[in-house]
Parts: C-alpha cells; sequence; structure tokens
C-alpha cells in the first residue's frame, strides 16, 4: 500500500465524518517541504474557509495521534476548485463532456501530457477525445489530472449575464 493509499484510508473517514465530499489528497514527501493536500466538496453549498478550518482541525487530530507522516509537514485543506483535480474512475464518470488535462508518470504514443474531452471511462481506463485523435489513458498511469475548463468563456458568461442593463 503506498503512502497515498495508506493517508487516504485515514482522513477519508474523518472528512466524510464531518458531512463532506473526500475528493482526493496530493501528498509530496519531499524531506525539506513535506506538503499533504487534502481536498474536499460540499457540492450542494461549495467549500468555504470555515469548512476548511473544522476538516483541518480534526485531521490534525488525527495525524497527530496515527503519526503516519514523519518530520515536519504542512496541511493544506482546499476545496477543488474550478480546475477540479480527477483522481478516480467515478471522478472522471461524473464529468464526461468535460475538457481534462492528463499527466502520465510514462509515456503513451511518446508523450506525457493529454488534454481533450473525457468521452468514457471503462476498465480503468479514460478516453479522451482531442485534436481528432482519441487516447485511452490508464489511470494506474496518471501522475497529475484536472479539468480544464475554458475560462475565457467563463469570464465572459459571467460578465454578459452581470452587467446588463435596458434603456429604453
Amino acid at each position: 500500500m503506498s503512502a497515498n493509499d495508506k493517508l487516504e484510508a485515514l482522513l477519508a473517514p474523518v472528512v466524510e465524518d464531518l458531512g463532506y465530499e473526500y475528493v482526493g489528497i496530493e501528498y509530496s514527501s519531499n524531506p525539506k517541504n513535506r506538503l499533504l493536500r487534502l481536498y474536499i466538496d460540499q457540492p450542494e453549498s461549495g467549500i468555504g474557509v470555515d469548512d476548511c478550518e473544522t476538516v483541518s482541525r480534526e485531521v490534525s487530530a488525527v495525524l497527530d495521534v496515527e503519526e503516519p507522516i514523519s518530520g515536519q509537514y504542512t496541511l493544506e485543506v482546499s476545496s477543488p476548485g474550478i480546475e477540479r483535480p480527477l483522481f478516480t474512475a467515478a471522478h472522471f464518470s461524473r464529468f464526461i463532456g468535460e475538457v481534462a488535462k492528463v499527466q502520465l508518470q510514462v509515456p503513451l504514443d511518446g508523450r506525457r501530457k493529454f488534454k481533450g474531452l473525457i468521452v468514457a471511462v471503462a476498465d480503468d481506463e479514460v478516453t479522451l477525445a482531442g485534436d481528432g485523435q482519441q487516447w485511452q489513458l490508464p489511470l494506474a498511469d496518471m501522475l497529475k489530472a484536472h479539468l480544464a475548463p475554458d475560462l475565457d468563456a467563463l469570464l465572459a458568461e459571467s460578465g454578459n449575464g452581470s452587467a446588463q442593463s435596458t434603456v429604453e
């Protein structure tokens, strides 16, 4: 079991018992700057600073007792944000039809970075489509993955919707 798997097994129940959705963790074990980033969500209402503080306090207590990380580290509790990280097949399935960026640990067809529309998830593989191609990317080989929304389009939508005025 990897360090991430052990941390996930320890922390996911704590987050869920507090009434939040456990999204995932990122753990950097660099001895000079260990970082544990925990992503939480509440789809109905979103995540605020108070939610992050509540989860941080409870997770810190569990980490202090269980000591799964030796030495000093930084704990960050965060909402997934607009460029939501994708950790599992269920995450990819939930966002079929959205654009994602994926970085692989090992090259596939000579490349490690892919960006495309999530079109399918099956047998621990995610199918992305982009640039007239489709790629079957193994979940087990993914180093990082996250949604990649068109920020310019989102800004244009929010600008059009919020600043309308009518002259008669």
